[in-house]
């Protein structure tokens, strides 16, 4: 008798640890999405001041994650990406109008 009772103490603790504990009371962890090698990467563009909001929010959203702040680092994470994104189209924007007008200009010259 003394036996089948450790058998099922020793299975209802396999059963437990092999498959997860059945405590979903705890919440996980989502993934970090700070978007903070495209922040730094949209630094390049001559958007500065749009590059800098970027690069904050981006930092922003690190902090909030480590902090625990799930809802605010994803919130803050999505606002860098956006503005990050708006950074490089300004940038390119910006660079194919320096071009448009330096190289039209050069054909008066000659």
């Amino acid at each position: 008798m003394a036996l089948g009772v450790l058998n099922q103490q020793v299975n209802s603790s396999l059963s437990e640890s092999q498959f997860g504990d059945n405590s979903s009371t705890e919440e996980k962890e989502p993934p970090l999405r700070s978007y903070l090698i495209l922040t730094m990467l949209a630094c390049f563009c001559p958007a500065y001041p749009v590059n800098v909001v970027a690069l904050v929010f981006s930092i922003m959203s690190r902090n909030s994650h480590y902090n625990g702040d799930y809802d605010g680092s994803r919130r803050l994470g999505k606002n860098a990406l956006y503005v990050a994104i708006a950074s490089i189209i300004i940038g390119l924007l910006v660079i194919t109008i320096i071009c448009t007008v330096h190289f039209t200009s050069m054909n008066h010259l000659v």
